[in-house]
């Protein structure tokens, strides 16, 4: 069957062709009708379309500049001139599309996939530009929107000061003097430190005496070194503790060793020697819980000074005198006793700075302050944000467990006596459910920071932290950083015996001194907080500059 078709479809195709090569068409007709078409699309697309054409082709966009007219022609309708607008509007509108669009050269190197066109949501041109990022959904349930939380998108901190630059001559000449010798200049600098009046770093209203702190504090910056023996198994040694009440000397410990500006790794060099124990650790590692018996520590501690007595002539030298530790932890005074030189010549930094248990000696050693670290990655966190004085109806507030001499007495006097006193032992449920502790913080106008077995509490910085003047309520507690700081000008301090005076006490201070006391809690804030980064004058340098001005106060400068 397939053979005799063949011929026969040859023959088909064969006059077919013969009757399109005679076939003539006409040229011109062709051309007139494709012309009329595209006219007629272009002013069809006009009228119908919600955008111009040149859009679709992501031209320039177009200025267009409308006029408008107070009287209309007899054959213009007010739907033709609603139409217009409309048609102006589209036009204005997507012509700022366009323009945001990249434009790309023919030989250009640029790929077309490192462009990234992000789509406006309110335009009619969403569907038509695919973004290459995944959309999300646009239906929420209303269940989901109730549980959504808005992050507040706080500012960004401001910039650290800038170093200080240090003229060149005097580094050099810096550089030339022995360890003691660079501190018998620098005190000689400091006593005749010149007067300052305003400064930009510095709020001069906390301080005793702001020339001298000036002073000190840039001699300290250029002279400075501090040597850690790296002696010592952890954890006891140079594993610092980061959460909790005790965090104060393991954020030292961290940021000193990780320190490149003071630290040095020649002992001859130095001006100041490390012991870089963790008093927290020390109890965890080696105290019997419910013994009472802190002998086990003690002798450790004394075993580690003969130690480095014997290893090293720095100790010998000066019987310890330029050596420091750090120890926040209550029993941190009371580990130092077997040691007669560890206890009266080192220079100790403490949080339980009691002046009446014969072992903090004031004017050589430092006060720590005790900070509250909850998360150890963000210490910054819930700081600062308290309200204004207005919004601070709250006369006086406490919470807290009982124990120590003071608390007691202040419950007995104060517990559900007086609305404006806000007196509790832990905080009740029925109360914390309304408002929290942090927030009755904020919401007082004074916090009462009195004291619990030993003469230190977090509560004093807990309260700078959120805005609120503190109340300090121990006698015989040495102030952290009282040789520089006045305390008087941003916080209240009321002695044991004089709590059932309490309210009288606080309603007797003016208005005027209450709030330029509550700004000065503010502007000390910067100096009671442990940043990842040192910043100056912040809690590490304090600190650090406590014990440098300790040292210096103990120098007898020689007549020559």
């Amino acid at each position: 069957m397939k053979r005799p078709l063949r011929p026969l479809v040859g023959i088909r195709m064969t006059e077919y062709l013969r009757r399109c090569a005679g076939y003539r068409i006409e040229w011109r007709r062709l051309f007139l009708m494709g012309a009329i078409m595209t006219a007629a699309g272009v002013v069809l697309q006009m009228f119908t379309l919600p955008y111009p054409l040149n859009v679709w082709f992501l031209s320039m966009p177009v200025t267009v500049t409308t006029t408008t007219t107070t009287t209309t022609t007899s054959g213009e309708s007010n739907s033709t001139m609603k139409l217009r607008e409309r048609v102006i509007e589209s036009r204005v509108e997507h012509s700022r599309i366009v323009s945001a669009a990249p434009s790309v050269l023919l030989n250009s190197r640029t790929e077309l996939s490192e462009t990234v066109i992000e789509p406006d949501t309110s335009s009619p041109l969403e569907p038509q530009i695919k973004a290459p990022t995944r959309q999300t959904r646009k239906s929420v349930s209303r269940r989901r929107k109730k549980n959504i939380k808005v992050k507040k998108v706080l500012p960004p901190p401001p910039p650290p000061p800038p170093r200080r630059i240090i003229p060149y001559r005097l580094q050099k000449f810096i550089w030339s003097l022995r360890p003691i010798e660079a501190l018998e200049y620098a005190k000689k600098e400091i006593e005749h430190a010149p007067e300052v009046t305003d400064d930009p770093e510095l709020y001069t209203p906390l301080f005793r005496n702001v020339s001298i702190f000036k002073r000190s504090y840039d001699l300290m910056e250029m002279i400075l070194k501090v040597y850690i023996y790296p002696d010592g198994k952890r954890p006891i040694f140079h594993e610092p503790h980061l959460r909790g009440i005790y965090a104060s000397e393991g954020w030292f410990m961290k940021l000193m060793e990780e320190n490149g500006q003071f630290v040095t790794k020649d002992p001859e060099k130095a001006h100041l020697f490390y012991l870089p124990y963790s008093a927290r650790q020390l109890e965890l590692a080696l105290y019997v819980p419910g013994s009472h018996n802190l002998r086990p520590l003690s002798i450790f501690l004394r075993d580690y000074a003969n130690m480095l007595a014997a290893k090293y002539p720095f100790w010998n030298r000066t019987h310890g005198s330029d050596h420091f530790l750090v120890a926040c932890h209550d029993w941190g005074p009371y580990t130092l006793t077997m040691h007669t030189e560890l206890t009266k010549n080192t220079i100790k930094a403490l949080c339980n700075a009691d002046l009446s248990e014969g072992i903090f000696t004031a004017g050589q050693d430092v006060s720590l302050p005790e900070t509250t670290i909850r998360t150890p990655r963000k210490p910054l966190r819930n700081i600062g944000g308290g309200n204004r004085v207005s919004q601070r109806p709250i006369l006086a507030f406490f919470a807290g467990n009982m124990h120590g001499r003071v608390r007691p007495t202040l419950l007995k006097h104060w517990e559900n006596k007086d609305e404006d006193m806000r007196i509790y032992g832990p905080l009740p449920v029925r109360v914390s459910r309304k408002m929290s502790y942090i927030q009755h913080m904020k919401t007082s106008k004074y916090c009462i920071c009195p004291m619990g077995f030993e003469v230190n509490s977090p509560r004093i910085i807990e309260a700078i932290y959120y805005e609120c003047v503190p109340v300090i309520i121990a006698d015989n507690f040495v102030l952290p950083f009282a040789e520089v700081l006045d305390w008087s000008s941003f916080s209240v301090v009321v002695a044991e015996k004089d709590i059932p005076k309490l309210k009288e006490i606080l309603l007797a201070i003016p208005l005027r001194r209450y709030l330029t006391m509550q700004i000065n809690v503010k502007m000390a804030q910067k100096h009671f907080i442990w940043n990842p980064r040192p910043v100056r004058h912040d809690l590490f340098h304090m600190i650090l500059h406590s014990i440098w001005f300790s040292r210096l106060n103990r120098i007898q400068i020689s007549e020559s």
